[in-house]
């Protein structure tokens, strides 16, 4: 006598299988484009501060290779880099000592005017 014939359960992926299985690789697709976006943002900004503290490190630079005396005040002059729009902002103090000036430079983004960078230096008389 023969069993009775078994008919093999087909191989393969139900339904339900198929639609978990793309809903979590949808879920991992949207965190890796949300995760790339966020880091397309990031680098964008630390580009703008890197260039912002570079022209603020250049103003200084100036006044000390020159011997640049400032006026005690406030000014404001364009100090673009890299086809970036940025505006520094340079305010000289008188010090306690005659021979010392304290300068801050702050450079802000022109677009919106958010501060980007902020350096302070001193400028000495040698003569």
């Amino acid at each position: 006598m023969h069993a009775p014939a078994r008919h093999p359960r087909a191989a393969g992926f139900t339904l339900i299988e198929v639609l978990v299985a793309l809903t979590i690789v949808a879920v991992a697709l949207v965190s890796a484009l949300k995760a790339t976006g966020s880091l397309a943002l990031g680098s964008g900004e630390l580009r703008a501060r890197t260039l912002a503290q570079w022209s603020a490190e250049n103003r200084l630079a100036q006044i000390r290779v020159v011997e640049e005396w400032p006026a005690v005040g406030k000014r404001t002059f364009d100090c673009g880099q890299a086809e970036v729009a940025l505006t520094c902002q340079e305010e000289v103090f008188a010090t306690p000592n005659p021979q010392f000036r304290r300068i801050e430079v702050a450079v802000h983004a022109t677009a919106d005017g958010h501060r980007l960078a902020r350096l302070v230096g001193f400028a000495t008389r040698t003569r």
